[in-house]
């Protein structure tokens, strides 16, 4: 185009030089109006070369490797070209790594927060065996967490996740004295473990530190479950453990992961025994997914806490206790836990779980038991909405859960409303009762059968992480 450009001003202008010259021919005899043609006819050929000039200047931008005739202009009138595109930074193999890693990273937050109200009035406001929504009428900051997480694959085997967690689900899950020798320390560390998958078959994830158990059904995320408030089973099975974990997938059908563990609830260990659990996922069908589970170990101290240590006259390291109980306690809790998830249909999904517990401190004597039950359904509704149930009965024989031995019951309804991407509100109603005279009421030291709650619970979330944390 622009050679179309060149030849053109070519044209214009020696139509023009040509006129002049025609014209001086014809004036001759005035001496002065033909020296002044002349002049105007030099100023003209100087004004066509300069154009000249500039086309092929422009020429050579457009075409470098033509353009050797004009590296002077092109050196005394630079030009930018205006096609040119902005200077970007270069990926070089030195940034390769760093990019992959965290193309396989993820940051997620989340804030869970509820109102409860207990209509039994209770004296402390306090809902009784629930492991989170633990007050009544009062607005709570339930959990405030920060996950990362980087998976192992086989492209990049290290990995590992790092759960940190604040707010009134700490106190519940790992800020007891019962079971943590320094839950100052861990309170705020939900899991923390690194990984590596080995290339072993299909690969042997091996998992070291510590991470949240998978006995029972439900999980520590509000989000990721049906109901807000969590089941007696889920106050009562383990949490979290501590140690060592392998998993391997044979197929599609059948995963097996293998603990070993300080213990239940335990980051460091306080009796010495090293616990382990077998878990098998089964996958019979693309719409059903069983989990069969055998646990065992030795939860009882056999160490007693530190509350004298600073009258005590034998070397201690801080925090950690040096006066053993004789005789230690030799008991073995076994935990035989089950829950198979169901999706019926697109809209309705059935869990079922059924767990079965025998514990005992020494060997000698009678062990308690426990017997667990549980139905849970979810309904998807049009528009984001959906309809959650649960009912539960906990056989608590022994008072291995409530200190009580009784017979405990549940039944649990919401509904719940997903409102923006990350944004999720609840509402339940949930009755508990027992036979035996249990919850607190409005009176200090009057105890009554059943506890009636209605609870309005607000999940916000943000973050890289996708699905279920």
């Amino acid at each position: 185009m622009k050679s179309h450009a060149k030849e053109l001003v070519y044209s214009m202008l020696l139509a023009s030089a040509t006129a002049l010259s025609a014209q001086t021919s014809i004036t001759t005899s005035d001496v002065t109006t033909q020296s002044s043609r002349e002049a105007e006819l030099r100023s003209l050929r100087q004004q066509l070369k300069v154009i000249s000039d500039r086309l092929e200047q422009l020429e050579a931008e457009n075409h470098p490797t033509t353009a050797s005739s004009t590296s002077v202009v092109s050196a005394t009138i630079p030009v930018t070209p205006p096609s040119a595109a902005p200077e970007t930074a270069s990926v070089t193999a030195a940034d390769l790594p760093n990019l992959s890693f965290f193309r396989g990273t993820t940051l997620s937050f989340g804030v869970d927060g509820y109102y409860g109200y207990n209509f039994n009035a209770p004296v402390g406001r306090v809902n009784l065996l629930r492991a989170y929504d633990v007050t009544s009428n009062s607005f709570n900051l339930n959990q405030v967490n920060l996950v990362v997480e980087h998976l192992p694959i086989p492209e990049s085997r290290l990995g590992g996740r790092i759960d940190l967690q604040f707010g009134q689900a700490t106190e519940t899950l790992q800020g007891s004295s019962a079971n943590e020798q320094r839950p100052q320390v861990w309170r705020n560390l939900f899991q923390g473990y690194g990984s590596y998958l080995a290339p072993i078959g299909t690969g042997l994830q091996l998992d070291f530190g510590k991470f949240a158990s998978s006995l029972g059904n439900e999980g520590n995320y509000s989000k990721d479950q049906i109901l807000y408030s969590r089941a007696y089973s889920f106050n009562y099975l383990p949490f979290y453990h501590m140690g060592m974990r392998a998993s391997y997938t044979f197929n599609p059908k059948l995963t097996f992961t293998y603990w070993l563990v300080n213990g239940a609830n335990g980051t460091e260990d306080f009796n010495g025994f090293k616990s382990q659990g077998f878990l098998f996922t089964l996958h019979p069908a693309s719409s059903l997914t069983w989990n069969v589970n055998y646990y065992f170990g030795q939860e009882a101290r056999d160490v007693l806490p530190t509350t004298n240590a600073s009258t005590s006259t034998v070397p201690m390291q801080p925090g950690l206790p040096t006066e053993n109980i004789s005789p230690a306690p030799n008991g073995r809790e076994h935990i035989f836990d089950t829950y198979a998830s169901w999706r019926a249909t697109p809209k309705l999904t059935l869990i079922g779980e059924a767990d079965y517990v025998l514990n005992r401190t020494v060997q000698e004597q009678k062990p308690g038991h426990v017997v667990i039950g549980s139905l849970t359904a979810k309904y998807a509704l049009p528009h984001a909405w959906n309809l959650g149930a649960r009912t539960e009965y906990f056989d608590d024989r022994g008072g291995l859960f409530s200190g009580t031995t009784q017979a405990l019951k549940e039944a649990t309804v919401s509904l719940d409303h997903t409102f923006a991407p990350g944004f999720l509100a609840r509402a339940e109603y949930r009755r508990d009762w027992s036979n035996q005279r249990y919850f607190l009421s409005d009176t200090e030291g009057s105890l009554l059968q059943a506890q009636t709650t209605a609870t309005l619970g607000l999940m916000y979330w943000w973050g890289t992480k996708q699905g279920s944390w």
